[in-house]
């Protein structure tokens, strides 16, 4: 059986809606109402940080990570510096290891900062995630996502320009996210504010 694709152009053939008013087909056969068809679509500027809001991280990955430019600088805001830094040292507080603060501003374009550390285990896992949300809560910062806390292998904290990852040592080497960012600049973490 050879089916034709729908005619292009003004010869496309005209379908009624519900209530009697002629509607246009698209090249895929879907129903457009007549007054749909005449407004310009809405489009949403994405070029600025303020344009929308963030989305919830959708698992390990939020978005194309993109490369800076070489040469480029760090335009991190000293506000969000500070919260790395209140969250690395909450975490050194809960003898989290292998901690990093990397800062990635200008390099993509969801986070300034990723902070990652390794728990011993779930209990762990679990035990430093409340206490970096209980820290930034202090300081009127809550977390936008939090993804993770049941299995706690893996916790995933959105505080805005600070995504932070809590791993069990196993789920870190098996993702291995410290590798992806080996040129990146790391943040030295004083052990007091």
């Amino acid at each position: 059986m050879n089916k034709r694709p729908p005619p292009k152009g003004p010869n496309r053939p005209m379908l009624r809606t519900s209530h009697g008013a002629p509607s246009k087909t698209t090249s895929r056969n879907q129903t457009v109402a007549p007054d749909a068809a005449s407004r310009p679509a809405k489009v949403r500027d994405r070029s600025s940080k303020t344009a929308a809001p963030r989305a919830a991280p959708a698992g390990a990955h939020r978005g194309i990570e993109q490369k800076a430019t070489p040469g480029a600088t760090s335009i991190a805001s000293d506000e969000s510096r500070e919260m790395a830094i209140t969250i690395a040292i909450e975490a050194i507080e809960k003898k989290a290891s292998g901690l990093e603060v990397i800062d990635v501003a200008g390099r993509v374009d969801y986070a300034d900062f990723l902070v990652l550390m390794s728990g011993r285990s779930d209990r762990h896992v679990t035990a430093l995630s409340n206490a970096i949300e209980e820290a930034l809560r202090k300081r009127n910062k809550r977390a936008l996502a939090v993804e993770g806390l049941p299995h706690a292998n893996w916790v995933l904290m959105d505080f805005g320009d600070v995504v932070v990852h809590v791993f069990q040592d196993d789920a870190r080497s098996a993702y291995d996210i410290d590798s992806l960012w080996m040129d990146a600049r790391r943040i030295p973490v004083p052990l007091s504010i």
